[in-house]
């Protein structure tokens, strides 16, 4: 079985967001900013329903925030 890897696009949006901190994410989703940053530097995998949270606070498809590559 091959090992896929998410990866994101948190913080660039974040910052094309108005500059939106980690903070105000955390609050719009309903989690802590702890949580925001594991996200980012990709050490945490969010719950799908916390994906599309986070992509509906972006107003983007799920696919353009999370996005999946084959591990080498």
């Amino acid at each position: 079985m091959r090992q896929i890897v998410i990866h994101n696009n948190v913080r660039r949006l974040r910052f094309n967001h108005d500059e939106m901190t980690q903070q105000q994410l955390a609050e719009q989703v309903g989690v802590t900013r702890q949580t925001i940053v594991a996200i980012e530097k990709e050490q945490y995998t969010p719950s799908l329903e916390l994906a599309f949270r986070i992509a509906i606070v972006f107003n983007l498809p799920l696919e353009e925030v999370f996005y999946l590559e084959d591990a080498p």
